[in-house]
């Protein structure tokens, strides 16, 4: 007997999960206050970077925090506005960021990028999407040795854990890749297993087609309340009660509003990220271009380019800073001289994020009814398909694939 299930949140992960669970045959609805993909889901990179395992969190990290305050315009900034109420999160962030905790968070985003990236195979053929993705790897470029150098210990981590690229030691060896970088970039690496999809709202809007054609249902409308109830858990929208068997909670950066109406207390932060979309035959982009010492990305969008990235520790509520979106910009033409800046599209995104960068996929602590799925942070869309499957499992009272603990609710 089909199972009826709930999800709050149709961003690429509430669609893949609902999706998911309707294949296996379970009767889903959907809910999301402004419907597929209507935040951080239309707007992002695009790419599916299964190979990117390091946290945010690592060793040293704390020394750059003063930074942080003074540039706001950096690449990762704490507005002071938001300074205080981030704190308790930013010890948080400092102590995951110690050796111990640091290499085990890398271990376990390992093992999660790995059942992520067979997913994601899995979700292309099931959704016949592989012409909405683009198999053409990413490069992560350096300026001088001393910087490309001081690298190398992540990539071999990251070797170690499966994930491999080849090193380029030359502006000529880079320029077969990609040609058209200033001199300057005169070290990178180069990953193969690299994807992007061509446009990150038609992939989650084509997974919502599948999983309407599955039988799922997706409603636009506001949730006001969560109540459990002794034989269902019951939804209070801007329009009706829901009564529901099981509930999954898919929200991304507002998720922990709505746990913590459960009695759940999750640190979940909001990476502010900013981009600018320009029109096709901006440049001949040829892959996917990570500028890692400035913290953003080029990346192919419908023919055209995105320029995006940085981290604003910033919250919900602070307006929009677009001057970061133009100082990316103005970087990237400088990087990229035959870059023609005009008629570009500005957009901000919300990430949620947990300060030891692993996202939390379990069961809520107070109702076993209800299962989390949040806090990817900049992957989301890399693993989305994967925690699809292994909250799919969860839901449906299945051995998951992966052993959970070091992503269960209760680690905080």
């Amino acid at each position: 007997m089909a199972d009826d299930i709930t999800i709050i949140g149709a961003g690429i992960t509430g669609i893949s999960i609902g999706l998911e669970l309707a294949r296996r045959g379970q009767k889903v609805r959907v809910l999301d206050r402004k419907g597929v993909a209507g935040e951080t889901s239309a707007g992002n990179a695009g790419a599916f970077a299964f190979q990117e395992i390091e946290p945010l969190a690592k060793p040293g990290i704390m020394k750059q925090a003063p930074k942080w305050l003074l540039d706001p315009l950096g690449p990762l900034s704490v507005p002071p506005a938001y300074a205080l109420q981030i704190a308790p999160w930013m010890l948080r962030l400092w102590r995951a960021s110690w050796r111990d905790r640091y290499e085990g968070s890398m271990k376990a985003q390992a093992q999660l990028m790995h059942v992520a990236k067979a997913a994601f195979e899995r979700q292309v053929a099931h959704i016949k999407g592989e012409d909405l993705i683009q198999r053409k790897g990413q490069m992560a470029l350096y300026e001088g040795e001393k910087a490309y150098l001081s690298t190398l210990p992540a990539w071999e981590l990251k070797k170690q854990h499966g994930f491999d690229a080849i090193h380029l030691t030359s502006p000529e060896a880079i320029a077969e890749y990609q040609p058209g970088l200033h001199p300057r970039f005169t070290h990178g690496a180069f990953t193969p297993n690299w994807f992007n999809t061509v446009d990150p709202k038609l992939w989650t809007e084509t997974v919502a087609q599948a999983l309407r054609d599955a039988g799922g249902d997706i409603k636009i409308t506001d949730v006001h309340s969560i109540t459990p109830a002794e034989s269902c858990m019951r939804v209070q929208t801007s329009d009706s009660q829901i009564e529901t068997q099981k509930l999954i909670i898919a929200a991304g950066a507002w998720s922990h509003h709505l746990a913590r109406r459960l009695g759940d207390k999750i640190p979940l932060e909001t990476e502010r990220g900013y981009n600018t979309t320009l029109p096709p035959g901006a440049f001949d982009l040829r892959t996917h271009l990570t500028f890692s010492q400035h913290g953003f990305v080029v990346s192919m969008i419908n023919g055209g380019v995105r320029v995006g990235g940085a981290v604003e520790l910033g919250g919900l509520k602070l307006p929009p800073n677009f001057k970061r979106a133009d100082i990316l910009l103005k970087k990237a033409r400088d990087f990229l001289p035959g870059l023609n800046t005009e008629g570009g599209k500005q957009w901000m995104g919300y990430r949620p994020s947990l300060p030891d960068t692993l996202p939390v996929i379990g069961r809520s602590p107070q109702d076993a009814r209800v299962v989390y799925a949040f806090g990817h942070g900049h992957l989301g869309l890399t693993q989305s398909a994967g925690t699809a499957e292994l909250v799919a499992d969860l839901a449906l009272g299945a051995t998951p694939e992966l052993a959970l603990d070091p992503f269960a609710p209760t680690r905080f």
